[in-house]
């Protein structure tokens, strides 16, 4: 099993509602994105996928929340945009991208260096 890695990042604000304490209050996060995909096997060249085009894939799905009030952002609008939904949203939106054998393992979404949020399907 093969496993590749890219990051991409992008800068949005939120509010936690319901949170009850200072993150309730509008903020913002210059966020991180890991996206890590596996593939079984490599293809006639030798790779399991172009690094430029899963970075090309993840910034299409980043694209809609960068410089974005994500509490604007659909599903963030009766969800939540805690750090795992938004993990689980990016999951989503860049599994829907993928294909030729190559499978979306988890994402991992960094508020800040010491806080992150990782989603993965069982």
């Amino acid at each position: 099993m093969y496993e590749l890695t890219v990051e991409g990042s992008f800068a949005a604000a939120h509010q936690l509602r319901g949170y009850g304490g200072k993150c309730e209050k509008l903020h913002g996060h210059n966020w991180k994105v890991q996206a890590h995909v596996t593939a079984d096997r490599l293809n006639e060249i030798d790779i399991a996928m172009d690094f430029n085009d899963l970075k090309k894939m993840l910034s299409e799905c980043l694209a809609p929340l960068d410089h974005a009030f994500l509490n604007d952002v659909f599903p963030f609008t009766e969800k939540n945009p805690s750090s795992e939904n938004v993990a689980k949203w990016v999951y989503d939106s860049l599994k829907r991208r993928l294909n030729n054998g190559v499978q979306l393992s988890a994402v991992t979404v960094w508020e800040n260096e010491t806080s992150s949020a990782t989603y993965y399907e069982d």
